[in-house]
């Protein structure tokens, strides 16, 4: 956790990602988009900076800015088909398991631009179990960056924005929590340079505990 970040939050609902903050699925999301690239003729390096946090149509979007989006998202059911088939190396990140333990009767959603086959395939992979409250690519009609996903999360929770923690490890994904008007815990190490509201390396570094009053009290550190 950086040194000028808050060692706590109170909040009343938490918004969670999946892919890179409880789910580690960088070997499959690497392998698929890698070989997407060599098909392109793009560099690897610079595409694999856009791609996390969003949905594959909006990340081939900005990628491939003169293509009709008809293509992108044509591309991006065989992303996702690919993706699904692909759970090797798919691992929880470090503490998931006992964070969302820890979460069991609290007011928490999903929020990821995975659909449902792959969400539920990667939570299953990484032997974690799905929060109760999905909004997963089916849900919503614009992808991350844009705050749509985490406003519906709140709504299906019954919780005002300001009342939100988002759990986010990419940059497209703290830009939509803060967007929404919630705080944003940024996890691992591409969370950093993002301005999330805190940044741990890890679930590990998380304690969430129900207080008085309904709310919840998350501790970093």
């Amino acid at each position: 956790m950086t040194a000028e970040t808050a060692s706590v939050l109170t909040a009343r609902a938490l918004l969670l990602d999946m892919d890179g903050t409880l789910v580690n699925s960088d070997a499959v999301v690497e392998r698929c988009w890698r070989r997407w690239s060599e098909r392109h003729g793009l560099d690897f390096d610079e595409v694999i900076k856009v791609v996390h946090g969003r949905q594959g149509y909006a990340s081939m979007a900005v990628l491939l800015p003169e293509r009709a989006m008809e293509e992108n998202y044509a591309e991006n059911r065989e992303m996702l088909a690919a993706e699904t088939a692909d759970m090797e190396g798919v691992v929880p990140v470090p503490g998931a398991a006992a964070f969302l333990a820890s979460l069991e009767g609290l007011p928490h959603a999903l929020v990821t631009s995975a659909d449902v086959p792959l969400s539920t395939g990667r939570m299953a992979a990484a032997g974690l179990p799905l929060p109760a409250v999905r909004v997963t690519a089916e849900s919503v009609g614009a992808s991350k960056p844009d705050p749509e996903g985490f406003l519906k999360g709140a709504a299906e929770l019954g919780f005002d924005p300001a009342d939100c923690v988002v759990f986010e490890d990419s940059g497209a994904g703290i830009a939509a929590g803060l967007a929404a008007g919630m705080r944003v815990v940024g996890i691992g190490p591409r969370a950093g340079e993002f301005g999330p509201t805190v940044h741990v390396d890890d679930l590990t570094q998380v304690r969430v505990e129900a207080v008085a009053g309904g709310a919840l009290r998350l501790t970093f550190g």
